[in-house]
């Protein structure tokens, strides 16, 4: 039986990776800090929690220690986070990095965390230039998020084992802390007779479902190799589509408002507020054999439903981040107004 290890196995795309590679017979170790996290229906596939801290010292080599065919880090933010991994993998056969798709940047240096939102040609393909390595820079920070990541993936990438980078976009997926579309579960929740979008819901920056990253995950770990790929959901819906599907999902109608350039400032924001949209090239995946798990509105069910079920959120949940997306006063003073 192959043997995975998943660092951030509790989280969004690690219980998403781990009940793919359960399906498909792997063993499965689940690595965390917080044993409450482990979904029942991971721990009843076999999935066995392991609990380490990725910032511990020696941790994640206690776990790694007998070797492992895969090794997943999801919690792989710095330079330094990949060097500590570099002494475990002569023991392993195959590796893959969490990066994000906010390495990228347009022809003026722009990136999705800069001040100035980046205008990308088309879809955007792996080779598109990225933001220079750091690792002087706060990765939490706006200008350290994709930098930090640029640095990992150099480390890693240039160690000489198999080690397959995987650029998601905007992740949903049950266990978030930050669910881009609790923006609409929320208006539902509330009853909320009316959604209000800015620039009229076109914005796009493409989907990413946990569960599609896991069916990439399984195709690199099956064909090892070094190597870059995007990993996005097979359509990029826009927010007024979006809003649709959580809404029918959810058995709620509401009246559309959709905003136009002369709206107030800030009204109507939602997380996938881009114009022009930031879309993500998959033809190398494709080429591998990697097939979706499914559309974004088969794959973002799992999150509504876990969103709804007794509106539970998660310890950490972003309240701040979204509560200036949540400004019903003054959406009803401009609707009724």
């Amino acid at each position: 039986m192959s043997r995975a290890v998943i660092l951030g196995g509790t989280g969004t795309i690690g219980r998403a990776v781990a009940r793919r590679l359960l399906a498909a017979g792997w063993d499965v170790a689940v690595v965390g800090r917080d044993r409450s996290r482990l979904p029942t229906d991971v721990a009843a596939a076999g999935g066995r929690f392991a609990a380490a801290d990725r910032d511990e010292a020696g941790a994640v080599a206690a776990v790694v220690d007998a070797g492992a065919d895969l090794l997943v880090d999801c919690l792989c933010f710095t330079a330094a986070h990949a060097r500590d991994l570099l002494p475990l993998l002569d023991d392993v056969g195959s590796t893959v990095m969490i990066s994000t798709k906010a390495v990228y940047v347009d022809a003026a240096g722009n990136h999705v965390n800069s001040a100035t939102a980046p205008h990308f040609d088309g879809p955007i393909r792996e080779s598109q230039p990225t933001m220079a390595p750091r690792e002087d820079i706060d990765y939490r920070s706006g200008d350290g998020y994709g930098a930090s990541k640029v640095a990992a993936e150099r480390v890693l990438l240039d160690s000489g084992h198999p080690v397959t980078v995987l650029r998601p976009s905007r992740v949903h997926g049950d266990g978030t802390s930050k669910p881009d579309e609790w923006v609409f579960v929320k208006r539902v929740l509330d009853r909320r007779e009316v959604v209000v979008l800015a620039r009229g819901g076109r914005g796009v920056d493409q989907t990413s479902a946990a569960a599609n990253v896991a069916a990439l995950t399984e195709v690199a770990a099956n064909d090892p190799g070094t190597r870059i790929l995007n990993s996005a959901d097979p359509d990029a819906p826009s927010a007024l589509e979006i809003s649709r599907i959580v809404a029918a999902h959810l058995g709620h109608r509401w009246r559309e408002v959709l905003l136009d350039q002369h709206a107030p400032a800030g009204l109507g924001t939602h997380p996938w507020d881009r114009v022009p949209g930031i879309r993500l090239d998959m033809s190398a995946a494709r080429e591998l054999g990697y097939q979706p798990a499914g559309d974004y509105a088969a794959t973002v069910t799992a999150e509504l439903d876990w969103l709804v079920s007794a509106a539970r959120l998660p310890p950490g949940f972003r309240h701040d981040y979204f509560a200036p997306m949540l400004g019903y006063t003054a959406e009803d003073d401009y609707v009724n107004g």
